[in-house]
């Protein structure tokens, strides 16, 4: 079964930085020849991450965590052990299924673990503790070298913890680690650069700081700056592949369903942090439409003439006319008979047949999940 299940969401953010660059100025890029505001999808896919696990929409054995401290937090579950003897135990595991570390106990790069991968190897070092043999002082082993001094039986239950653990955010957005080709894990969503409808300028603004503590010959500023930020109304997609992300949580339909909801809920209202003490920027999606279909179709064309500011309508309406319009002229063109739309539109615009309008955002993905589930039965 080929099933896409895509999100369009148009969200107006106030004035903010959620996403900066190397400068620390708002990302930006050019799109129909105009200056469009940015935010990647790697910021807003940790944000999705974030959220999932602080609102516990998955449950904590299948969620994941990236990081190079893989030792410290297997370290943290050998409870009763020798530290130091516990380090040396872990590194020889570790070095089993190839992953090696470095002098300062972290991971070569960042590790993309499940939970459950994790669990794994620290129930591996307890159940296996006389076997992991730590080389004497003075002869370091690498990969290689641990491997051949453990058992074969070993060496290949260390490899096979490396699954991906059934973790939702690995399955989503996948893993690649490049000297273990072998646990590389495909994505099932894919979530595009959000762009702004409308050309953006960038702004400045320019703050002081006072001294609280300052004399009466300190009349000035103690510190002074500035700050860029811009405000947009944004266009932001994204397809999951149904089939993809059943593959990587090993067949288990339930945990799909699931994964397709907390997607979807954690999607919406998800926001990045960047500059949020300054700007409390906490807006969420005007408009949000689920469409379930046989091959994905990013609708950021429909912005591809910027909207253009009237005082009589806001930006948002105009990017959800636009976008219905757009999504309407490429269905009879690219459209299948069985695609599907349900959405949430708080401006009104939206018009497209065979769209179903949902009351809540819960009730949104129940609906695109039920919607899964009955063609898994047909």
């Amino acid at each position: 079964m080929t099933l896409f299940v895509e999100l369009h969401l148009i969200q107006n953010f106030a004035p903010s930085n959620l996403n900066r660059d190397d400068t620390g100025a708002p990302k930006d890029a050019l799109f129909g020849g105009q200056r469009r505001a940015r935010v990647s999808s790697q910021c807003f896919k940790r944000a999705i991450r974030l959220y999932n696990r602080d609102q516990q929409l998955i449950p904590a054995e299948y969620q994941a965590l990236r990081t190079k401290k893989l030792q410290a937090l297997l370290l943290e579950r050998l409870i009763g052990r020798d530290p130091e003897e516990a380090m040396g135990k872990i590194e020889v595991a570790l070095a089993a299924a190839g992953l090696k570390l470095k002098d300062d106990g972290k991971t070569e790069y960042l590790l993309f673990l499940g939970e459950r991968e994790i669990a794994g190897f620290a129930a591996l070092i307890e159940a296996h503790w006389d076997a992991l043999i730590i080389p004497a002082a003075g002869e370091k082993k690498g990969k290689k070298e641990s491997k051949a001094v453990m058992p074969a039986e070993l060496v290949k239950q260390a490899k096979g913890l490396l699954d991906g653990g059934k973790a939702v955010d690995v399955a989503l957005f996948g893993r690649m680690l490049a000297d273990l080709p072998q646990v590389n894990q495909d994505a099932a969503c894919q979530v595009a650069h959000a762009i702004s409808t409308h050309r953006v300028e960038r702004d400045f603004d320019y703050f002081t700081a006072i001294d609280d503590v300052g004399g009466p010959d300190e009349t000035g500023a103690g510190m002074i700056g500035q700050v860029e930020f811009n405000s947009a109304t944004f266009y932001r997609y994204a397809a999951l592949d149904v089939g993809q992300l059943l593959k990587n949580l090993q067949e288990d339909k339930e945990l799909t369903g699931s994964a397709i909801e907390a997607l979807i809920q954690a999607m919406v209202r998800a926001i990045p942090t960047g500059k949020q003490n300054s700007f409390a920027a906490h807006n969420l999606p005007e408009f949000i439409g689920v469409s379930l279909r046989k091959s994905p179709l990013n609708l950021a064309n429909a912005f591809e003439r910027p909207i253009q500011p009237r005082h009589d309508k806001s930006l948002t309406e105009q990017s959800v006319a636009a976008l219905a319009d757009y999504a309407c002229k490429l269905a009879p063109v690219y459209g299948d008979v069985g695609d599907r739309w349900a959405y949430i539109d708080l401006t009104g615009k939206w018009q497209l047949e065979n769209s179903l309008a949902r009351s809540s955002v819960s009730d949104l993905a129940a609906w695109a999940r039920d919607a899964v589930e009955t063609q898994w039965g047909e």
